[in-house]
C-alpha cells in the first residue's frame, strides 16, 4: 500500500507546502467523496494537491469475469476521463480541478451520472473552456496521455486497487474511503491519521465491509 516512488512535478510554480498528489475517476462517487475531503484538508493543513486523472475503463481492461452491466458503465465511464485529460493537455493542469468539480457535483450529488454527454457540456461552459473539447469523449486520439497519467498513479499501489490513490512526500495509498466527508479539524485529523499509517513501510491494508452508500451533503 506504501511505496516511495518520485511523484511527478506538473506544476511550475514555486512550492512552499508540501504536496499531495490524488488521481481520480470523475464516475466514481467514493473518488468524489475522498475528493471533497482532501479539498478540506488544504484548509487546515499546509499541502497543496495536484490532480490527476485515471480510468476505471483502463484499469479494468480484459476483466472478462466482470458482469456485463459493470463493463457496459466502463464503456462510457472514459468519456468524461478523455474530455478532462483533453482540457488539461490542450489548456493546462490548472482546468483539471474545476472540471473535475463542475462534472462531479452534477454525477454525484446531481445524480445525474447517466446524462454523461450534456454533464460534459454544462460543465465545460460553466469553467469557461471551449465547447469543442466535447468531442474528445468518443475519442482515443488522446488517449496516450491519459494512459501514462493513469499508469503513474496505479505504479504507486499496485493493480489490486481503484479510485482515488492519493501520494504525499513519496507514500502512495488507496483511499481512504469515507461517508461523509468530513469538514474543518475533523478532514485534518483524518488526514493525520492517514499519513501516520501509509507511511509505515509494512503497512498495507486496513478494510471493513461498507454499510452505507456515499452521503452526498
Amino acid at each position: 500500500m506504501s511505496t516511495q516512488t518520485e511523484i511527478p512535478d506538473t506544476g511550475t510554480e514555486e512550492q512552499s507546502t508540501d504536496v499531495a498528489d490524488f488521481w481520480f475517476d470523475p464516475a466514481c462517487p467514493w473518488a468524489w467523496m475522498t475528493s471533497r475531503w482532501i479539498t478540506e484538508v488544504e484548509k487546515v493543513r499546509d499541502i497543496t494537491v495536484r490532480w490527476h486523472i485515471m480510468s476505471l475503463s483502463v484499469l479494468n481492461e480484459g476483466r472478462e469475469e466482470l458482469d456485463a452491466g459493470y463493463r457496459e458503465m466502463l464503456g462510457k465511464a472514459i468519456g468524461p476521463v478523455r474530455v478532462i485529460n483533453a482540457a488539461r493537455q490542450l489548456h493546462g493542469e490548472q482546468w483539471v480541478k474545476p472540471l473535475y468539480d463542475a462534472i462531479g457535483t452534477r454525477f454525484h450529488p446531481g445524480g445525474r451520472g447517466e446524462d454523461r454527454h450534456a454533464v460534459l457540456v454544462e460543465a465545460l461552459d460553466e469553467v469557461g473552456l471551449p465547447a469543442e473539447l466535447i468531442r474528445y469523449a468518443e475519442t482515443d486520439e488522446l488517449d496516450e496521455s491519459l494512459r501514462a497519467s493513469h499508469a503513474k498513479g496505479i505504479s504507486l499501489v499496485g493493480e489490486d486497487v481503484g479510485t482515488p490513490v492519493v501520494a504525499f512526500n513519496g507514500t502512495a495509498f488507496f483511499g481512504p474511503v469515507i461517508t461523509p466527508a468530513p469538514k474543518g479539524e475533523e478532514a485534518g485529523r483524518l488526514w493525520d491519521g492517514v499519513v501516520a499509517v501509509a507511511a509505515y513501510p509494512g503497512f498495507y491494508e486496513l478494510k471493513r465491509t461498507r454499510s452505507q452508500g456515499p452521503i452526498f451533503d
